[in-house]
Parts: C-alpha cells; sequence; structure tokens
C-alpha cells in the first residue's frame, strides 16, 4: 500500500508530482544524497573530531575544555594537525552514507512489505529503529577500516602523511585484523547512535509537521529549517546514547594489543580503567560535532533527495 498526495487546486496531479521511481533507480539516489550528506559534514568538522579524539585519549593533557584544547593543539603541532585525518573522515562516511542512509530507506520499504502499511504506521518507532540497525551494521563493515586509519592518525602525529599511507602501514604491520579490532565497539556505538538519530529526527519532524506546520504548504526552505532543527536535536540524543562505546572505539584504536589478547579482554580492560565518568569524557565536544553534523547532514539529504527526484518511497508518519 503507498501513500497518496492530493494534487494542488488548479494543476492535475500529473503536473504537480514528479514521477515516482523505485528499485535500483530511487535506491541509487538515497545511497548517493547519504554518501554526499555524510562525508560532507563529517570532513568538515575533523577539526572538532581531532579535538573529542585527543581528549577522549589523553584527557590528563588535554584537560580544559574543547576551545582550550583548540588552542594547546594550534600552539604545539600546529593549525594544520586540525586536519589530521580528514583523508579517512571523508571516504570513510562516504562509504558508510551511501549504506546507511540508503540502507535505512531500503530496510523500511522491506518492514512495510512483510508487515503491511497500517502495521507499519502503527508500530513506526520500531520500525524506524529496526530498517536504521540493519543499514548502520552494513554500513559499519565499509566504515571500521577508515575510522581505524582515522583514529591513529590523529592519535599518533607523525605515523603517516594520510589515507594511503596510514591505511598501507597498518596493514603491512598489523594485518587486516587490525582494521576491525574496533569492529565491536563501532557496533556498540554506531547502531544505537543510528536508531537515536533516525527515530528522533522522524519524531520531531512528525511533530512539526502535525502541530505547526503543513507539510503539503511548507516551503522548500521552511522544510530545510525543519530538517535542521530536527537533525540537530536528533543528533544531541544519538550523542549521549553513544558516547561511552565512542571513548572506547578511540582507546581500542589507538594501539594494538598485547600478543594473545583477544579483542574481547581490550574491550573488559578499557572499561574498567575508564569507568562511569571516563567514558563520558570529550562529551562536550562530541555533542556540538555530532548535533551540527547531524543537523546538516538532514539538511543537505532532504535537499539533495529532492534535487536527484528521489521521490516513490513510502512514507508512514501520521
Amino acid at each position: 500500500m503507498s501513500a497518496t498526495t492530493a494534487a494542488p487546486v488548479g494543476g492535475s496531479k500529473l503536473d504537480a508530482e514528479p514521477k515516482k521511481l523505485s528499485g535500483l533507480n530511487l535506491y541509487s539516489r538515497y545511497a548517493f544524497s547519504g554518501a554526499v550528506c555524510c562525508s560532507v559534514t563529517h570532513g568538515s568538522l575533523t577539526p572538532v573530531d581531532v579535538v573529542k579524539t585527543r581528549i577522549q585519549l589523553d584527557p590528563k593533557t588535554y584537560n580544559r575544555g574543547i576551545f582550550g584544547t583548540f588552542r594547546q593543539i594550534i600552539r604545539a603541532e600546529g593549525a594544520g594537525a586540525l586536519l589530521t585525518g580528514v583523508g579517512p573522515t571523508f571516504a570513510g562516511y562516504f562509504l558508510q552514507g551511501a549504506f546507511k542512509f540508503g540502507g535505512y530507506e531500503f530496510f523500511k520499504q522491506q518492514s512495510i512489505n512483510v508487515i503491511g502499511y497500517e502495521n507499519a504506521r502503527q508500530n513506526r518507532i520500531a520500525v524506524y529503529c529496526v530498517s536504521s540497525a540493519c543499514a548502520e551494521f552494513f554500513a559499519d563493515i565499509a566504515l571500521c577500516p577508515l575510522e581505524a586509519t582515522r583514529i591513529r592518525l590523529v592519535s599518533e602525529p607523525g605515523f603517516a602523511s594520510g589515507l594511503v599511507s596510514g591505511f598501507g602501514r597498518i596493514l603491512r604491520q598489523e594485518g587486516v585484523g587490525a582494521f576491525y579490532s574496533g569492529f565491536g565497539p563501532i557496533l556498540f556505538k554506531q547502531v544505537p547512535y543510528t536508531m537515536a538519530k533516525f527515530a528522533v529526527y522522524e519524531k520531531v519532524a512528525e511533530l512539526a509537521y502535525t502541530k505547526f506546520f503543513d507539510k503539503s504548504k511548507t516551503s522548500d526552505a521552511m522544510q530545510t529549517a525543519v530538517n535542521l532543527g530536527s537533525g540537530l536535536i536528533a543528533g544531541f540524543a544519538a550523542a549521549i546514547i553513544s558516547q561511552p562505546a565512542d571513548t572506547m572505539l578511540s582507546k581500542i584504536n589507538k594501539t594494538k594489543g598485547e600478543p594473545g589478547e583477544s579483542n574481547t579482554s581490550r574491550l573488559i580492560k578499557i572499561g574498567k580503567e575508564l569507568g562511569v565518568r571516563g567514558s563520558f569524557s570529550g562529551l562536550g565536544a562530541r555533542l556540538v560535532m555530532v548535533g551540527a553534523l547531524t543537523a546538516g547532514q538532514f539538511a543537505i539529504y532532504g535537499d539533495l533527495k529532492k534535487a536527484l527526484g528521489a521521490v516513490g518511497g513510502v512514507e508512514i508518519a501520521k
């Protein structure tokens, strides 16, 4: 079953609505829109990510908050240090964004196909969560090697000159397994993060259009504003939920483990060392970063979908 939209008065429905797409034509547009929005936002916020990672990995040295840490890094290493890891960040989140947003739309449609439109509509929060979790699992397979490279570049200045050399050095010295040493933590971080991100975004946007705006009469600019606001709130929620796992991911990727030491034992040891308070170190920087990038992602994603004519998915919001 699909949702329908009434044609505006004075024009035919054929003229008012763009052609609806399906299959590869539709989901490739979703994927490309997601790839662009994630790579652009994450790449542009690389300096904040560098600060956040430094605070997580060395809170004794970097203990002056976001702006104080910015100044520390610039004084010690120069402004260029704030762009450390921009290559793997851009590449990794381009791939991740394609799988995340494209996969979310795909799995949402499959959920609707399985349980029916009315059931999906009545249980839409569950549909949002299941769809985003499935999408994120595949997205993390693509992201993990590049995220491991980024963290190594940020945590060890001088480790390599960039993405290609850093990726190559890890591969030569530690093998393919090193790229996925943080796969458990990245799932533990990204899956709840993405579930909160999409579920909160969808709910806030739904409330905005239910209580304050008529979506059929809302201008493109106002729709972008709604996407920004909904994304900002979703980003704050997602950052708080996923912060402990984000800290553990930074720690486990900082250095290689001891010979014979399993990733599980490393995670247990890191968790004990961090404690509850340590698990939330760097939260201030991450709230700024995740709030801004999530708002930007949904704004860019929404506008780019429209520009590419990615019309055809079924909406289940009330």
